[in-house]
């Protein structure tokens, strides 16, 4: 598709062209407000009085046109500034940027999805180490979940690129993508299935369940479709949705609950449901819950050439979302902790999620309505992102040769967005869902494997930064750690491998075909499709960077 000129675009003004008129920007009422005010002004003349009004409102429409055309400009030079960049890294933009600020902020934030990864993992914590290591390990794993934020916001400051092949990683990154948009929209339709019983007391099949995130799929893909605004103005608003329904949900779990915990409960209480005798090993599991909700902070990187001075605005995005999420994050799980009424309760439970007995036991049935229905909207948000990302990555390898069908992944529609990836990750996540019918086992080993392929696509490039630091980032972004790069980068790179490990070992015991830890077998499969791609069509067709300017 042509690429878009910034100087041509038909939503800014040109330089050259005459004042748009007032009546452009402003109501009949709205205007007359506005006069009132710049006559009432501190800046007004004393002469401007005796102007006759059609003269003072002429210059004060004069004035107001003025300000609005230099906003403009402005906004056109931070794009030209982008895309600058962009072609000096060899590429040509072909995307409007239309993300705003806030929308870039909210995207890393709305992916991380701190109620819903808080939510929907929070009982893997609870009966692996109880609430010591959940407190524990959501502090301790939240320090270098920064530092590895740190590490790729460096990166991305360089190289603000769509999907960045090079800078992060490939089909490993692209396929975890989808198997995390796909394991967030079957939770939202646990939550429904959860708030079924709850409500009606009716208990959903696996085929029924399995139909919900067929339709939660597709509603991702319509939203996607619409284009960058589109998931700019969902991003920000789940930035005040989060905010907000933490706020509501801890003060009614506080409020609410009819008997709160002690301190010394929250804080020192070891719990142990996974049969292992060793107790730091327990503990140990117990991290996993907080690594799997704070990964996502690096969403903000893929829509990179969507975006105003995305060398700045994407590593700023990358970080705070994670300090945002490591504060937020804490204040519930407090509240959670405090507020349990039975763990045995929550283990034991019938509904289709264990947060919902939580809840049910602690605030009773018409608040767990209300409490499940903020969770499950902010589920549906992050998932979203999640598609996202796996088509702006898609568009990446395709534009670079490194990814079948190059024309048609980068093609875009009327509103921007690249809609092939977005309906292949669709259908991918319609197909994996099938298998929730089957074996809830063999589901859960397919997503399990999205956190390690995560945490395997953060590993690529700060394995780069730690070996080669020098070769690897010639030319540093305006976010650059200095001399702090490399301890950051290597603090980074071994607790990765940590993780990586630790989350493929079994967290069971005695281990058996219904309890396996299968997340080993489907990441194999995962690098073994990866390396068969790679060795019968990839090696074929992609010789490096494509320069597209």
């Amino acid at each position: 598709m042509a690429a878009h000129s910034r100087d041509s675009s038909p939503f800014l003004p040109s330089p050259t062209a005459p004042p748009l008129p007032q009546s452009l920007f402003f109501s009949s009422r709205s205007r007359s407000r506005f006069v009132m005010d710049m006559m009432n002004s501190p800046t007004s003349t004393s002469s401007s009085s005796s102007l006759p009004m059609v003269a003072r409102e002429k210059r004060v429409s004069d004035r107001s046109t003025n300000r609005l055309t230099a906003v403009f400009e402005e906004v056109r030079i931070e794009g030209e500034r982008s895309d600058q960049r962009l072609r000096e890294l060899g590429y040509r933009n072909d995307f409007r940027r239309d993300m705003s600020r806030f929308g870039v902020l909210g995207i890393s934030f709305c992916a991380i999805g701190i109620l819903t990864g808080m939510s929907s993992a929070f009982q893997t914590g609870l009966f692996s180490g109880g609430p010591l290591g959940l407190f524990w390990g959501w502090n301790i794993c939240s320090v270098f979940m920064l530092l590895i934020a740190l590490a790729l916001a460096e990166i991305s400051s360089a190289y603000p690129t769509m999907g960045g092949l090079y800078f992060w990683t490939g089909w490993i990154y692209s396929i975890s993508m989808v198997f995390t948009g796909t394991s967030g929209n079957l939770s939202v339709a646990l939550y429904l299935a959860s708030l079924a019983e709850v409500g009606r007391g009716r208990t959903l099949s696996r085929v029924e369940v399995a139909a919900i995130a067929w339709g939660v799929n597709i509603a991702s893909g319509i939203i996607n479709s619409i284009g960058t605004k589109a998931i700019g103005y969902m991003s920000a608003f789940n930035l005040w949705w989060t905010l907000g329904g933490t706020f509501v949900l801890v003060i009614t779990l506080l409020v609410k609950a009819p008997v709160k915990n002690t301190a010394d409960f929250v804080f020192t209480d070891y719990e142990n449901f996974t049969g292992w005798s060793s107790r730091g090993f327990v503990v140990l599991l117990g991290f996993l819950q907080a690594v799997y909700t704070l990964e996502g902070c690096e969403s903000a990187a893929q829509v990179a050439e969507e975006a105003q001075r995305a060398e700045q605005l994407v590593p700023l995005a990358v970080v705070w979302s994670v300090v945002g999420s490591w504060f937020i994050g804490l204040v519930y799980m407090l509240a959670l902790l405090f507020s349990v009424q039975s763990i045995a309760s929550v283990q034991g439970t019938s509904f289709a999620i264990p947060i919902a007995q939580l809840y049910y036991d602690a605030v009773g049935p018409r608040l767990t309505l209300m409490c499940l229905t903020v969770i499950a909207l902010a589920q549906f948000m992050a998932a979203v992102t999640a598609f996202t990302a796996s088509s702006r990555l898609f568009y990446a390898l395709a534009r670079d040769d490194a990814f079948p069908l190059k024309r048609q992944y980068m093609a875009l529609n009327r509103f921007q967005a690249p809609y092939v990836g977005v309906w292949t990750s669709v259908v991918i996540g319609c197909v994996i869902s099938c298998a929730y019918i089957g074996s809830t086992v063999a589901f859960n080993a397919i997503l399990s494997s999205a956190a390690i392929a995560v945490m395997l696509g953060y590993l690529q490039p700060i394995i780069i930064r730690v070996f080669w630091p020098d070769s690897s980032l010639p030319e540093r972004g305006p976010f650059s750690l200095g001399r702090y790069s490399w301890p950051i980068n290597i603090a980074s790179f071994l607790f990765t491998v940590f993780v990586c490990i630790l989350f493929l070992l079994p967290t069971s015991h005695p281990t058996t075909v219904l309890n396996m830890n299968y997340s080993v077998v489907a990441i194999g499969a995962v690098v073994l499709f990866v390396g068969g791609c790679w060795t019968f069509w990839g090696r074929r067709h992609f010789t490096g960077p494509v320069k597209t300017y």
